[in-house]
């Protein structure tokens, strides 16, 4: 992304590696293919992912090259937009917005290095299995323990819900140990290992119930590393959410505007009413607002020259409200027909109720920019906003 003065555009790469993958999905993603892997045992296609790390190699975009060099997460962000735009079935949220992030943290090392490649390459997929509350790592809710046998670990536990566990090849697992709270790899066919696919709103993202009992387990990140590699992975999480709710928002958008060209309504197509008009406009203000939030606060966290932290708490609660907003307009504007199982509108509306529940909600993003903002700020006592009541509520 280059910066000129205060303004901000895509390069020529990006421009071209959004061209690349939206061709991509228009082949390999179409909704009737969205359809028949939604409804499949493994919930996604192996060869298709596989092509995305091998033959496009973009779901490693944020991972060190072989300089060691850590990529641009501006470009990760072009990609799950496009990916959200296509509702593509597959380990997105689980394997490239969470658990490549945590293993580009943890740092080199024997375990990092043996479990990024597959992953980077497609062959392999990841679940991230860490308790969070808004976004944030909350190890008071961690449920799964860690004891020493032999020379490794074993985890006991359950976790009631992770998303693209049911498949995943292998999980990062946050658990409580001796000297405090570690990540863990487990892998996903271990003994010990048990996965319940759960029945949730959105059948285009699988989630799953977990339950480890005494399944052997490797360090990925000790009690000193741990919070820093899950808070990063968190961070990183929510921006390629919001950039893939900014590409289903944009996605619904094109339908409803099509849509509105030519249904026809007292003779006149229903675009040409001024009702129309205005909701449209609005629906618009609204996915490029989104937009332009979840750019900056890939920016911040790749360049590091903004605050990451509420950048991505901005991001977050632009683009869960955005793109809420404009799938239930969309639902809407396009009448009975909208709401109907053989429509693909309501596949987008399901993805836009499931992802505002991930990772924190826009209430809770927007309490949390809140108490930052009035920490930083000085302000006299007569003139606190009402809302510094929040910043109490939560600091209690």
């Amino acid at each position: 992304m280059a910066e000129t003065g205060d303004v901000f555009a895509f390069d020529a790469e990006q421009l071209e590696l959004r061209r690349t993958v939206r061709r991509f999905c228009a082949e390999h993603s179409d909704e009737a293919t969205v359809r028949r892997w939604m409804d499949s045992p493994a919930g996604y296609d192996p060869a298709t992912w596989a092509r995305l790390g091998g033959e496009l190699g973009v779901l490693g975009l944020a991972a060190p090259d072989e300089s060691g060099v850590v990529g641009g997460l501006v470009d990760q962000a072009v990609v799950a937009e496009e990916l959200g735009a296509a509702l593509l079935c597959g380990p997105v949220f689980g394997t490239i917005g969470l658990a490549i992030p945590a293993l580009v943290m943890a740092g080199d090392g024997g375990l990092r290095d043996e479990l990024l490649p597959p992953l980077v390459a497609g062959v392999r997929t990841a679940a991230f299995a860490v308790p969070e509350r808004a976004g944030r790592f909350d190890p008071a809710s961690i449920t799964v323990g860690a004891v020493r046998a032999g020379g490794g670990w074993e985890l006991t536990g359950w976790l009631a819900q992770v998303v693209d566990a049911a498949a995943a090849d292998v999980l990062l697992v946050a658990a409580s140990g001796p000297d405090g709270v570690a990540l863990f790899a487990v892998e996903g066919t271990a003994d010990g290992v048990d996965r319940e696919l759960l029945s949730t709103m959105d059948l285009t993202r699988r989630q799953a119930a977990v339950r480890l009992s005494e399944a052997p387990a490797r360090l990925l990140a000790d009690p000193g590393d741990a919070e820093r590699v899950i808070g990063y992975a968190l961070d990183v999480g929510a921006v390629l959410l919001a950039a893939e709710q900014v590409g289903g928002a944009q996605r619904l958008l094109d339908l409803t505007v099509e849509y509105a060209k030519h249904r026809l309504q007292f003779g006149r197509p229903i675009g040409s009413f001024q009702a129309v008009k205005h909701r449209l406009a609005d629906m618009l203000v609204a996915v490029e607002h989104a937009r332009s939030t979840a750019y900056h606060a890939a920016w911040a966290i790749q360049g590091g020259t903004d605050d990451p932290w509420l950048a991505t708490s901005i991001a977050q609660a632009t683009c869960s409200q955005a793109y809420s907003r404009v799938a239930a307009d969309t639902l809407q504007l396009h009448g009975g027909i909208g709401f109907t199982w053989e429509h693909q509108a309501h596949l987008y509306y399901k993805r836009a109720v499931t992802d505002a529940a991930l990772l924190g909600s826009a209430e809770e993003h927007r309490n949390r920019i809140a108490l930052a903002v009035l920490d930083r700020a000085v302000v006299p006592p007569s003139q606190v906003p009402p809302v510094a009541g929040v910043a109490e509520a939560l600091r209690g």
